[in-house]
């Protein structure tokens, strides 16, 4: 039966720990482990390092006991951490190979200097423990708002103070023209907590798109039970805001919930921003309806009207057709309301005016006219035709599907088989232009001819990198008549991508 031996002083000093534990609001299980560590230091001092020390506390009575443990192996390399079966079995009979066998160590005197070393190595684990507390505290708080004190402002960085613990607010995440006092209260999001060697740091937010989202959640009562969702925020902190809102309730207006009674929910917000103008939208799953939205937004007391929106999803860009008089608001200073309509759909908007629309699209239409005249050797109302149903190069009415061309009104399969056969004799004659890394790398590409590169060329895939980028069923699309297997078109594929790798062992070489 192993005996507990009790070191001297033992009881006081729990005392000690205990009421310092408390006054920084540690666990117990904290303190007993910080405890645990301070004796084992000294117990090593004695008994010497290279032991495997082990230390025990009673929690009611303050005892301690120290145990030296020994791993039990088939042969000793480290008398001092290892010990036999046989000699195991010796001091307990049960003992079995791979466990421990544990000693019971001779009670040590809290001396002076040990005292000291005691209460030095306590209190790093009390603040070492209370470091982990603060982090645990607040590691799940990411994405909430919290309150506290300006405790100081350096540099243009706010020192807060959240009880017993001091977080920073950025100077950078802070709403321009605010001006900080120490003692005041202030609100900021948290948007990241590190655990690091100094202890945990927490980063704070004003500028952050999700504290206005939040503030909105406090707010709004619609939004804090999700009847109401904010899809999307975009900011320019200080100066306007978007924020697009939805509820699949069509009972409930979700702008009207936001904005509130009189306004008072979003002057709440408002004010909190320090003025920041919010323009609260609704939310559409139809990029089109979502963008005429955005740019819609009330702007010096006027609204922006949106007379034409034009999508081009390969680009994720929409061109919105306002009327002249009303560019200059669409836009707005400094290009505000059109970015922050970017941002908010996610996708890259151009406003430009009707006048300019129509003279571009006057231009391009008569533009592509004549060339397919030109080109094809055929009357300009063909051409007209032609420009009108989209069609912008040659190759697109040599490639495309016979069936794309019979749509045209007035376009007969006789007429259709001419023009493709005119088309082709065309490029044949007046190669595209391709750039002279193409030339050099995706012909050589194995199952690749002069139509397959040229098409590809017309469609936008104009590097090795472009061609390397596309999957089985991209390819096949852009060239759904190349002949290919899927097989043939996987090793081609496959064939443009080899340079990624050349170039990953190059740098891992390098490295």
């Amino acid at each position: 039966m192993v005996a507990n031996y009790a070191i001297t002083g033992g009881t006081e000093i729990l005392q000690v720990a205990e009421a310092v534990a408390r006054e920084k609001g540690i666990p117990k299980d904290s303190v007993v482990e910080a405890l645990k560590s301070a004796i084992e230091t000294i117990a090593r001092k004695k008994y010497g390092h290279e032991q495997n020390i082990r230390a025990e506390v009673n929690q009611k009575s303050g005892e301690f006991s120290l145990f030296r443990d020994r791993e039990i192996t088939e042969e000793v390399e480290d008398y001092n951490l290892q010990i036999s079966l046989a000699d195991a079995k010796e001091k307990e009979p049960e003992a079995e190979m791979g466990g421990f066998i544990s000693e019971p160590l001779p009670p040590i005197d809290f001396g002076r200097v040990a005292s000291q070393t005691f209460k030095q190595v306590l209190m790093q684990k009390i603040r070492e423990a209370e470091r982990e507390k603060q982090y645990e505290d607040f590691k799940d708080r990411v994405g909430e708002i919290v309150n506290g004190i300006v405790k100081r402002v350096e540099y243009g960085n706010v020192i807060v103070d959240f009880g017993k613990t001091e977080t920073i607010l950025p100077r950078d995440q802070v709403i321009p023209r605010e001006v900080y006092r120490t003692g005041e209260r202030i609100r900021a999001y948290i948007v990241d907590v590190r655990r690091e060697l100094k202890g945990p740091q927490i980063f704070l937010s004003r500028t952050h798109p999700n504290f206005l989202a939040e503030l909105f959640s406090q707010e709004v009562p619609e939004i804090y039970d999700n009847i109401v969702e904010i899809k999307a925020v975009a900011r320019d902190a200080g100066s306007r805001a978007k924020c697009a809102v939805y509820s699949e309730d069509h009972s409930i207006d979700p702008v009207g919930a936001c904005i509130g009674p009189r306004g008072t929910r979003v002057t709440a917000v408002y004010n909190e921003l320090q003025g920041e103008k919010i323009d609260i939208i609704q939310w559409s799953s139809d990029i089109a309806t979502f963008a005429v939205n955005a740019l819609a937004s009330k702007t010096r007391d006027a609204v922006v009207e949106v007379a034409k929106i034009v999508i081009d999803e390969e680009k994720h860009q929409v061109t919105a057709v306002v009327p002249d008089d009303q560019l200059s608001l669409a836009i707005g200073r400094r290009g505000q309301n059109v970015r922050l309509a970017s941002e908010l759909i996610g996708w890259k908007i151009d406003v430009v005016s009707e006048s300019d629309e129509s003279t571009a699209r006057v231009d391009d239409f008569n533009k592509f006219s004549s060339m397919f005249a030109e080109a094809l050797d055929v009357e300009e109302v063909i051409g007209q035709l032609l420009a009108s149903e989209g069609f912008q190069s040659v190759e697109e009415v040599a490639y495309v599907p016979v069936e794309d061309l019979l749509a045209i009104e007035g376009f007969e399969e006789e007429l259709v088989e001419e023009l493709r056969n005119r088309a082709l004799e065309y490029l044949e004659a007046n190669p595209p232009v391709v750039e002279e890394k193409i030339v050099d790398n995706i012909p050589a590409l194995p199952n690749m001819n002069d139509e397959i590169v040229t098409t590809l060329f017309s469609k936008g895939v104009q590097s090795l990198d472009d061609f390397a980028d596309l999957s089985r069923d991209e390819f096949i699309e852009i060239v759904p008549a190349s002949g290919l297997s899927d097989d043939e078109i996987d090793a081609t594929i496959m064939a443009a991508r080899e340079h990624w790798f050349k170039d990953e062992d190059k740098e891992a070489a390098n490295a």
